[in-house]
């Protein structure tokens, strides 16, 4: 019975008691103490449709006096019990207070039984050379509960068509498919790309695309591993090894700064010479990062960790300009004396796919040559500090957002560059929370928004510390609200222009009383997977607009490929007199070092990343190292040895334990802490892989989360931000707002490129608005000249629409070879002779 003192309602299943919370699904309830109750069309997360009928069971009710409340008792002395005429759906029921439930009897039993038969009249036998075999729930649930035999007329079997692709990345087997819709309703529900549905009826219900291109959505891996049979296959890991011939290797995605939690299914292949083999990503549950799912890009994202055109030897700079091999011992030396003979004119530049190992390391390389030079790449983002202060707080989870509460988007189109924040944002505002989104342009995730803002150019910073001047109603709907979450990114905006954001956000949450509250606080829509990370151990982008300003006598440049993101890098760069490459590719910077160190990617070794909510995750060798590359922190380790700084630490983790003793940020992440792991809801990755799909459990650590200055109970205070100078154009020039896009030519997303992603890359192009382009005399599709920045050009298509502000054009990043604009400049558009 209900109890004032736990809020619980008792259940009976299967003449066992149970308490629950009321409103609990019956599947889920029944997972939670070890009830078997198999489905097809229900998941965990998302609503119950009943569609299947795999979870019927018998259900009743408890009887009670209606005048007094007792319960009605037995000639035993047993209660009562008021059952339901028809077998129940559970997973369209819920808990209820005194409700009983069989799910091992003859007449459960025996619907089981006939709904697996007429499941299977007409599925393929096909098993053997089915990619789901050992992790399909027909297969396991026909083992437990089916006929054994089947009356169906071979003769009548229906034929479908058995490699049907859906797009690009999915094909389905229209034989294998059993109707469940959990893939239509994932796109619907969860993802928000309604691009599936159900065509003809019957037997002849097909699923079909229904968008241009096909299945056209970023999310579309997750439709795999959701799919209960073999339907649904990725053209990625189709027909490429066995799930019981694989290992499962935790790993962080390296793409963005959400760090999603994913899981490397490897094996030894003879497709990579007989060593150990990335053959699937797939995603490992953390609730508070990115639930069970993942995008497309950190699905099918990981080919460059074994392309070929990887750097797999140490390279010197010999007198004749050439670069030749050499080993690890002398490339090392020829480092060291590069830096000794520097005399302090040392600096470093870091990308941030750099770990937290490496990026330590590199902090005490320079520092032991007297230089704290340290900057971020690519600097396009400022704030980093204020994460810090009034960051979200610890302990928060985005999945708990909903009525009552508010979430800001401003300056990100958070579904290009942060995918799963785009998704968990976009879910937060189905369960009631109050979602704006603020830029110069219309989102994807506006789509979904309560309140679109929209400001002119490059004045993201006042238009919120305007906003209640200018937008009262939704200045006082963010102000009142339970909690409150701002992600603030750069688009639009010079450095600059991206500080005075940040500052702005942060006085806004401070102001508002949502600073250092569980499930408040600021979230900075950085680049890369370990912006923050690199931020607490000593770079920042400030000091890299330094070193490009002053440049030293020696560079590192540590996974910064500056001459593909800024197109006055070849100029800069001629300044220096020496640079140090630590790469995986040889990109322009590389062609023109001195010293080139060829180093690991996130698959070859073992690290951590710091996500933007600042949670500090771990992430483990998968797959075989190339050639001889290392990993970067040994690299520059190997260096500081011949420069006399001491020893190189013999693992990641002892290099964690100095950060951890260093840098307080940092206190309690030392990799065991990293490692530790607690029961999830919902209940997945277990043997029964009907309930929540091939999703796995996480085995490898839920990381931990660095505390606010606003956490600790610190100093917060408001501070003026820093005006942005206004943008200004000259007659005849436009704003060039440079804009990411998710799947891009950046170096390591190529090799997916060309292995399977060709067709989602778009090709270079500029949007440009409608009466922009009339007083220009351009059309759609022409080919234009955009010059920017002092004296750069690019020829791409134009695209006119409204998607372009009035004044500006929106110059997608890293679609061409040549750089881009970095941050917001200006320029003219002109059309091309040919």
């Amino acid at each position: 019975m209900v109890t004032a003192m736990t809020n619980l309602a008792k259940v009976v299943i299967d003449e066992q008691e149970y308490n629950f919370p009321p409103g609990m699904n019956l599947v889920d309830a029944a997972k939670h103490v070890g009830v078997v109750i198999p489905v097809f069309c229900y998941h965990p997360k998302m609503k119950p449709v009943g569609m299947c009928r795999m979870c019927l069971v018998e259900v009743g009710n408890i009887q009670k006096d209606r005048a007094t409340g007792a319960v009605l008792l037995d000639e035993n002395g047993s209660p009562q019990i008021r059952w339901m005429p028809k077998l129940q759906t559970a997973c369209t029921m819920t808990v209820t207070d005194g409700l009983v439930m069989r799910t091992v009897s003859d007449a459960v039993k025996s619907t089981r039984k006939d709904i697996l038969e007429f499941l299977l009249t007409s599925h393929p036998l096909d098993c053997p050379v089915c990619d789901k075999g050992g992790e399909c729930a027909l297969q396991d649930q026909t083992m437990d509960f089916g006929p054994g035999v089947s009356r169906m007329p071979f003769e009548d079997k229906k034929h479908l068509d058995k490699n049907k692709p859906l797009g690009d990345l999915i094909i389905l087997d229209e034989e294998r498919c059993i109707q469940c819709a959990r893939c239509i309703r994932f796109q619907s529900e969860v993802a928000g790309d309604d691009v599936l549905a159900f065509h003809e009826r019957g037997r002849d219900l097909q699923i079909i695309t229904v968008s241009d291109p096909p299945f056209d959505t970023y999310f579309s891996g997750n439709t795999t591993d959701i799919c209960p049979v073999g339907a649904l296959t990725t053209v990625d890991f189709r027909f490429g090894a066995r799930p019981w011939e694989l290992n499962n290797i935790p790993t962080i995605c390296p793409h963005c700064p959400v760090g999603c939690n994913v899981t490397a299914n490897t094996r030894l292949d003879r497709d990579f010479g007989g060593r150990v083999m990335i053959k699937r990503m797939m995603p490992r549950q953390n609730e508070q990062v990115n639930e069970i799912w993942m995008c497309d890009k950190g699905r099918f994202g990981h080919h460059f960790s074994r392309s070929e055109e990887r750097l797999q030897e140490p390279l010197i700079r010999t007198n004749t300009g050439s670069q030749s091999r050499e080993t690890w011992g002398e490339a090392a030396a020829a480092a060291a004396k590069l830096l000794q003979d520097a005399g302090g004119s040392v600096a470093a530049i870091a990308g941030t796919a750099l770990s937290n190992e490496d990026a330590w390391t590199l902090t005490q390389l320079l520092k032991g040559l007297g230089s704290e030079r340290l900057g971020v790449w690519p600097p396009t983002h400022a704030g980093a500090d204020l994460v810090a202060q009034v960051g979200i707080a610890r302990g928060s989870n985005l999945g708990n957002l909903g009525k009552g509460d508010a979430v800001l988007i401003i300056a990100s189109d958070l579904e290009e560059e942060a995918p799963l924040y785009h998704l968990r944002v976009k879910n937060a505002a189905d369960r009631g929370a109050y979602l704006v989104v603020a830029n110069v342009r219309c989102t994807r995730t506006g789509d979904f928004a309560s309140a679109n803002i929209t400001y002119e150019t490059g004045r993201a910073a006042d238009a919120l510390a305007n906003i209640r001047k200018d937008n009262p109603e939704i200045a006082d709907k963010l102000a009142a609200a339970n909690n409150l979450v701002i992600f603030a990114g750069a688009e639009g905006l010079t450095l600059d222009g991206s500080r005075a954001l940040m500052q702005s956000s942060a006085n806004f949450l401070i102001e508002t009383g949502h600073a250092g509250k569980v499930n408040n606080g600021l979230i900075g829509v950085f680049e890369g997977a370990n912006a923050l990370g690199l931020h607490y151990t000593g770079f920042s982008p400030e000091a890299t607009q330094d070193i490009i300003q002053n440049p030293p006598k020696v560079l590192i440049l540590a996974q910064a490929d500056v001459a593909a993101d800024d197109p006055s890098a070849e100029e800069w760069l001629s300044k220096v007199e020496s640079v140090i490459s630590l790469s995986l590719f040889m990109d322009k910077a590389t062609e023109q070092a001195k010293v080139v160190l060829p180093v690991r990617s996130f698959a070859e070794r073992d690290g951590s990343f710091t996500n933007a909510e600042r949670r500090v995750q771990r992430f483990y060798v998968a797959q075989g190292p190339m050639g001889e590359t290392l990993a970067t922190w040994q690299a520059l380790s190997r260096v500081a040895e011949k420069l006399g700084q001491g020893k190189a630490k013999l693992s990641a983790a002892q290099v964690m334990n100095d950060i951890a003793a260093a840098v307080p940020a940092f206190a309690g992440c030392k990799y065991p802490e990293l490692a530790r792991v607690e029961d999830q809801f919902p209940l997945v990755g277990g043997g029964d892989m009907y309930y929540g799909g091939t999703g796995y459990a996480n085995t490898g650590g839920l990381g931990v989360q660095i505390a606010t200055t606003a956490d600790q109970g610190g100093e917060i205070t408001v501070q003026a931000a820093k005006a942005e100078k206004a943008a200004k154009t000259q007659k005849g020039e436009l704003l060039v707002v440079p804009t990411i896009r998710l799947y891009n030519r950046e170096r390591v997303f190529q090799p997916s490129e060309a292995s399977m992603m060709a067709a989602r890359i778009a090709d270079p192009y500029v949007e440009i608005n409608a009466e922009d382009a009339a007083k220009l005399n351009l059309k759609d599709g022409d080919v234009v000249e955009v010059n920017f920045g002092g004296g750069h050009m690019l020829k791409v298509r134009a695209h006119v629409n409204g998607a372009a502000p009035k004044g500006s054009v929106l110059l997608p990043r890293n679609l061409q070879e040549a750089a881009s604009a970095l941050t917001l400049t200006t320029g003219t558009v002109t059309k091309a002779e040919r």
